[in-house]
């Protein structure tokens, strides 16, 4: 039975029918990257104050159409506040975009002075953890992130509050380069992505939800329609197989809109409940930056109809978050709190 705060956190991310229709404006390397090519300057003299002001142009834009937003607690939540809606989800994010690195694997952390509970306080109804992670990495880099990954899940149940966990595969050392601003690896095997999502559903990490990449690298996804996506459909389906049982949503990882579209027909076909996207809603419609309200215009427009060409491929193929939960025995708060 799942914790009374923990499915109410869910329902509150989702929309009525059971879908996750959800927009990420937590990025913080590509936002940091996007400024200072749009100002000629060093990525190290992009102030703080300017990105706060693209999330909170996100945020407004964005906010009135997603079913809930994801924000980072540095920059976006108070540039994002005044827009959130009080009949919508609100996802915080715990882990620090910096991390760790050998040629061997990667060790997440927390942002610094920020926690599980924090987020609980401020009201939110999830929290969302991001781990670096590919089955072959070392056994130092494996145990790490087990643990952190763990620990964390830990204290979402404490605190009764949902636990979106993302994963993402990576190259090895040298090969990483521009992959640490959260780009897609174009050479990742679909075995490293289902493996790492077998290892995570599993119960002693007590995730509620998972926020997972395509299998296959985006630009080479087939129109879902053609005679070459029956095999494309398999390595969804056994994506979706290893969540064993977890509901599960797909995220963009820079893709552009028409590819992460693909991506999320095969992911809706195989039983996703959704999306929690970034990029693939709104990259492309910031680029008249600094000119504020074309931005927001942009966003409200065609960021919307996005979000509803994507509600329409969940609700068509996908399955509800809540038939992979057993309703059946009711709520005890005694069992849980």
């Amino acid at each position: 039975m799942k914790q009374t705060g923990k499915r109410w956190g869910l329902r509150r991310l989702a929309t009525p029918e059971g879908f996750f229709t959800m927009a990420a404006i937590d990025q913080r390397p590509p936002i940091s990257k996007f400024i200072a090519r749009k100002r000629c300057i060093a990525e190290t003299d992009v102030s703080d104050q300017e990105i706060s002001t693209i999330k909170g142009l996100l945020a407004q834009g964005l906010a009135p159409s997603a079913g809930a937003l994801l924000v980072d607690p540095n920059y976006g939540y108070s540039a994002a506040a005044e827009f959130l809606r009080p009949d919508r989800g609100l996802l915080i994010t715990l882990e620090d975009h910096r991390f760790e690195e050998d040629d061997r694997g990667r060790k997440s952390r927390l942002i610094a002075n920020w926690s599980v509970e924090k987020i609980r306080r401020m009201g939110a109804d999830a929290v969302k953890l991001l781990a670096w992670y590919r089955p072959d990495a070392s056994a130092d880099s494996l145990t790490h992130q087990h643990e952190f990954v763990r620990r964390v899940g830990e204290e979402c149940a404490k605190n009764g509050i949902a636990f979106v966990f993302e994963l993402l595969v990576y190259p090895f050392g040298s090969a990483s380069g521009s992959f640490k601003d959260y780009l897609e690896d174009p050479n990742k095997q679909a075995e490293h992505v289902v493996n790492s999502v077998l290892e995570f559903s599993n119960p002693v990490y007590q995730v509620d939800l998972l926020k997972l990449e395509s299998p296959i690298p985006a630009p080479l996804l087939p129109d879902p329609q053609s005679e070459h996506a029956a095999s494309v459909q398999l390595t969804f389906n056994a994506l979706s197989k290893a969540c064993q049982g977890l509901p599960w949503v797909l995220l963009s990882a820079g893709a552009g809109f028409d590819e992460f579209t693909r991506a999320m027909t095969f992911a809706a076909r195989a039983g996703a409940s959704g999306f929690l996207a970034g990029r693939a809603l709104w990259a492309d419609l910031i680029e008249p930056y600094p000119d504020q309200t074309e931005v927001i215009n942009n966003l409200k427009t065609i960021g919307a109809q996005r979000i509803s060409r994507l509600q329409d491929i969940v609700m068509q193929y996908g399955e509800p978050w809540r038939a992979h939960y057993d309703w059946s025995k009711g709520l005890s708060l005694s069992e849980h709190y």
